[in-house]
């Protein structure tokens, strides 16, 4: 597994680096947005850590741009605690947070909870259909894609293991904390409205009109389903 590690402290860069090596990752290292946008357009990462606050390009721009090419998990560094921050770089495309100063072993922890969902979702593909389609949206397993009306639609690695769940369980509803804990592969600490984020970013890229869903559907006072 590779991962790129993104932040203008060295000490903190050197320290974070020392311990995936250590657990066997490949690591790859960045001094600021700029050069992680970069990186991760000339290799392929399979999780980004990135500081929120550097130097040319921050991390939420850099997330942004990174997005409009690749779905790559990315858990954001912040020194900042406010919900809103969080729910702005979720809003950017990043699928967790983490406040600085913080515990290597919960940064390891939540590396491997992403990582072995994404591992699970490839090695569950040869256990069931690859492909579901439901009206106007096909979702791919194995290639961990969706089309839209038969054009690519650029899901975060979040996003698509939400879509992904609702899909394929449609009709079963789903309060936020359960999804919290599918998805996020773990006792999430968050906020749950972290949920209500990616239902608006999934509907505002699947649905023919956001405004009036038509797939995923809301069960109000219990949670989010998808249309049977």
């Amino acid at each position: 597994m590779k991962i790129l590690v993104v932040d203008d402290e060295k000490n903190i860069v050197k320290g974070i680096k020392f311990n995936l090596e250590h657990e066997g990752y490949e690591v790859e290292t960045a001094e600021d947005g700029e050069e992680a946008v970069a990186k991760a357009r000339e290799d392929v990462f399979d999780l980004i850590v990135m500081d929120l606050m550097m130097p040319k390009t921050d991390g939420l721009e850099a997330c942004r741009q990174i997005r409009e090419f690749s779905g790559v998990p990315v858990i954001m560094l912040t020194a900042r605690s406010e919900d809103t921050d969080k729910l702005i770089g979720f809003e950017y495309g990043a699928d967790d947070y983490l406040t600085k100063p913080f515990n290597i072993l919960e940064l390891k922890a939540r590396i491997r909870a992403i990582l072995r969902r994404a591992a699970a979702g490839a090695a569950g593909a040869g256990k069931e259909e690859d492909e579901v389609t439901l009206e106007h949206i096909t979702i791919n397993s194995a290639q961990r894609s969706t089309t839209v009306s038969g054009a690519p639609a650029d899901l975060t690695a979040k996003e698509f293991d939400l879509m992904e769940l609702l899909i394929r369980n449609r009709g079963r509803v789903y309060s936020r904390e359960t999804l919290l804990n599918i998805v996020w592969g773990y006792e999430y600490p968050g906020d749950i409205r972290t949920v209500d984020v990616h239902v608006r970013r999934l509907r505002e890229k699947v649905e023919i009109d956001p405004a009036s869903p038509e797939i995923l559907l809301t069960k109000w006072g219990v949670g989010y389903y998808c249309k049977a």
